[in-house]
């Protein structure tokens, strides 16, 4: 009783770190890509966006908690909810003329359903994972860029002052470390799911939105969708398997090292093919 006592210690102490990393990994994040979209533009504010941040600290914690096997089949799902978080950005993109607040809960709603679906069926599949995503890059990508016809938008001024970025952050870290604390009761499967809820594109959205308009935001839309898509997408396929093979340190490297490349060959395609 007394050593179950201690277990059950030690890995709630545990999750208030994961916790309380995702908070600051969430808030310092999506601070740095708002300002950075505002001062450079939508191609370099979207692009850094989609690296990989709360994803890499959500599955690091997975594996440390409930061992690599778990890590690995987390990972495995996340290129497919990449997939569904496709429709959350093309929504709004379609949308966000309609109202902020409005559009945002829609394309929630959307998501949750597909997602729900998923759950339900009890989708575990690498294959699986790797069509809905590639198709989905392909398809939303296509609509932005040749049917919505979305430009590429320059910085906006935006007077920037310690109680504006403070609330940005604490806005954005509360979003964050909330879809943390959901995933808290979950298994692996579950887990990789919230491990990629939209949050960073919510608050970036919504940010980029309230200081640069509707154009703007929708400019940062795209090219996060790509970068987000691309790079997410390759992370999670990556350790999925490294996982399996090495250790969690190792893994982990291996799955930034190849997605440092990958990183590399979007930016340089998001200059020359975004408009």
């Amino acid at each position: 009783m007394d050593h179950y006592s201690v277990s059950m210690a030690g890995m709630d102490q545990t999750f208030v770190w994961k916790l309380l990393l995702s908070f600051l990994v969430g808030a310092t994040w999506v601070t740095t890509v708002t300002v950075i979209a505002e001062r450079f533009g939508s191609k370099i504010g979207g692009f850094i966006g989609g690296l990989p941040s709360t994803v890499v600290v959500a599955l690091i914690f997975i594996g440390l908690t409930q061992g690599n096997s778990d890590a690995s089949r987390a990972a495995v799902m996340i290129p497919l909810v990449m997939g569904v978080n496709g429709f959350f950005i093309m929504i709004y993109q379609v949308r966000i003329h309609t109202g902020l607040v409005r559009t945002i809960l829609l394309a929630l709603l959307v998501w949750f359903v597909i997602i729900g679906f998923v759950i339900w069926t009890g989708a575990e599949s690498a294959f699986l994972s790797l069509l809905v995503w590639s198709l989905s890059l392909v398809l939303f990508y296509y609509l932005s860029e040749y049917v919505l016809d979305i430009g590429h938008k320059g910085g906006v001024r935006v007077p920037y002052t310690l109680k504006q970025i403070l609330a940005r952050g604490l806005v954005s870290g509360l979003i964050i470390s909330t879809a943390v604390l959901i995933s808290r009761l979950t298994g692996p499967v579950v887990g990789g799911v919230f491990a990629n809820f939209p949050v960073i594109f919510m608050s970036t959205l919504y940010i980029t939105y309230r200081t640069g308009g509707v154009e703007f935001s929708r400019a940062v839309a795209k090219t996060l969708m790509v970068s987000a898509m691309v790079n997410v997408g390759v992370y999670s396929f990556v350790v999925h398997f490294t996982y399996q093979h090495f250790n969690l340190f190792w893994g982990t490297a291996i799955g930034l090292l190849v997605t440092s490349i990958s990183a590399g060959l979007t930016y340089s395609f998001l200059r020359r093919q975004v408009g």
